[in-house]
């Protein structure tokens, strides 16, 4: 304990708790660090006068600064988004609010209606401090993914509540869903039986809402997190519903209003950046699509990530048949295969993202900011002195992980005309910029 403690001092004075079970012959001992306005939490192994440090986390603030963190997609930025961060700020009573939001391409494998520059512009003029990027390889998952690798992104942000949209609104209830136990063979009966995934995961939690399978998936990530605490809001639209409704109505109603050249903006503070946008819409790429599949074998299209249960096979059929975009993934859905499993798959397939890549991708233990105001600007600066890796410039990024952002950005550019390219990728190349906060 004596050279621990010696070596502690020299990092800075810290006071050493109580020391743990012994773990395979090691010292397992937890202690807090006092650096500069936080308080950290660190976990050390120490055995025969050597130590590592590990699982390290931002608690609190020590003058009693509340940081909260929200999930968000803003696919586009609406009044319902803007009902969300207002009771975020209001049940936690945080002095910074940090997003974490995905980038080109959403959870669904859809391309975002408008480009993630703009959405993390929006946002930060609405009450966020500081949004940070989920990156494109965790953004395109399934719910379980995505909810994990945001939980972990700001677990490292120093978050110390997650506020999110829930149909049924019981915490409680939805915690003891998250804590049941995966019973993989009720899970494969499904799967054999036709089953997508998502619908066998369904099955098994009581077919919850849309936001309520990304609320169980965020409280299974948070059982690696117990400093932050969960707090959930009632959704109050929706999330299906095409049509627009109330002063609060779903980012799909939206979307489709947009397509039939509708006005929305009294539904969104957007409304008159998308009545000016190029309607990003994967019409445009089937035809890359249609040859990718077409050309190449089962073997190599199993190479690429998400491409099994013989999806492969499948997505040939369709293309061989199908001459449109609309048609190719109406026909393909299936009870198995879902119109968002699909989606995330040909995404992969467009920035040729394969297996491989992602079983080597190393660990993402950096945050991206992709827009911050003056409070927010000030807030990295204090996780910067703390020791989180924080990137301003796109060669910063973790090479594997900026390789797939670059194509995911130049895939999305493909979607516009050329002034448009340029801005995305000329966007995605010189990152961020401080805005100003609202008076």
């Amino acid at each position: 304990m004596e050279d621990m403690n010696y070596c502690l001092r020299i990092i800075r004075n810290v006071d050493v708790g109580k020391k743990l079970q012994p773990v395979n012959g090691t010292y397992e001992l937890q202690f807090l660090f006092l650096y500069h306005f936080y308080t950290l939490s660190f976990k050390v192994y120490y055995t025969e006068k050597t130590f590592f440090v590990y699982n390290v986390s931002i608690i609190t603030w020590v003058n009693g600064m509340k940081v909260t963190g929200i999930i968000v997609e803003y696919n586009p930025f609406h009044n319902g988004h803007k009902y969300h961060l207002e009771k975020a700020r209001e049940l936690t009573g945080c002095d910074i609010l940090v997003a974490v939001c995905s980038g080109n391409f959403v959870q669904r494998g859809q391309p975002a209606i408008i480009d993630k520059w703009t959405r993390r512009k929006t946002a930060v003029e609405n009450g966020v401090d500081l949004v940070v990027e989920l990156p494109f390889p965790f953004a395109v998952q399934s719910a379980a993914y995505f909810g994990k690798a945001a939980v972990d992104i700001l677990d490292r942000c120093g978050i110390d509540h997650l506020v999110f949209g829930s149909e049924i609104n019981n915490l409680e209830e939805l915690q003891e869903i998250a804590s049941m136990s995966f019973n993989i063979d009720n899970f494969k009966e499904n799967m054999a039986r036709g089953y997508s995934y998502p619908a066998s995961y369904g099955y098994m939690a009581d077919s919850y809402g849309p936001n309520d399978i990304l609320a169980i998936s965020y409280l299974r990530a948070l059982e690696n997190h117990p400093e932050i605490t969960p707090v959930s809001i009632l959704r109050t639209n929706d999330y299906f519903s095409e049509q627009l409704q109330g002063e609060i109505t779903s980012a799909l109603s939206i979307r489709k209003a947009l397509a039939r050249g509708q006005d929305v903006s009294q539904y969104t503070v957007m409304g008159d950046q998308l009545k000016n946008y190029p309607s990003p819409s994967m019409d445009k790429l089937y035809p890359l699509i249609r040859t990718m599949l077409l050309t190449s074998s089962p073997e190599e299209l199993r190479e690429i990530f998400l491409m099994d249960e013989g999806i492969e096979n499948h997505l040939i059929r369709q293309a061989e048949e199908c001459y449109s975009y609309g048609e190719f993934l109406n026909n393909a859905t299936t009870r198995r295969y879902t119109s968002s499993r699909i989606q995330r798959t040909l995404c992969h397939l467009l920035v040729h993202n394969t297996r491989q890549f992602m079983k080597d991708l190393p660990e993402y233990d950096i945050i991206r900011p992709l827009a911050y105001n003056a409070n927010g600007q000030k807030y990295i600066g204090y996780l910067q002195e703390n020791g989180v890796r924080v990137v301003n410039h796109f060669s910063q990024i973790i090479k594997p992980y900026r390789q797939l952002e670059y194509k995911a950005a130049a895939v999305y550019g493909m979607l516009m005309d050329q002034p448009e390219q340029e801005k995305i990728l000329r966007g995605e190349i010189c990152g961020p910029y401080p805005l100003k906060k609202r008076p």
